[in-house]
């Protein structure tokens, strides 16, 4: 795998529903700290651990779960500055899943 150029960096994802986070990545790549912006749950932040790899140069599908069990998983491509999200979370009717579209600018 060649350099993770995400690590280090301090990202704003804005997504397709209207929220927003701040996503900065630890300097060896390995963990995310995010906040949320905008959105229902504002103000929210966590630092998680990714499972990441590398797809293509610039290519990387990066995964995490979440203190509440929500599960995390993005195609982030640095060379378009574009994200694809899939999550999963528990709802009253059982497990929902998203799919969402972003763009990453940076912070």
């Amino acid at each position: 795998m060649s350099e993770l150029t995400y690590a280090g960096k301090t990202f704003v994802f804005r997504v397709d529903n209207g929220v927003v986070f701040r996503n900065t990545y630890a300097a060896d790549g390995t963990t995310l700290h995010y906040e949320t912006l905008e959105g229902p749950t504002r103000g929210a932040e966590e630092t998680v651990t990714l499972h990441t790899a590398e797809v293509a140069p610039g290519l990387f599908m990066l995964g995490w779960v979440e203190t509440s069990g929500m599960t995390v998983t993005h195609l982030m491509n640095l060379n378009s500055r574009t994200v694809h999200a899939f999550w999963t979370y528990e709802a009253g009717d059982g497990r929902v899943a998203e799919l969402h579209t972003g763009t990453l600018e940076p912070a």
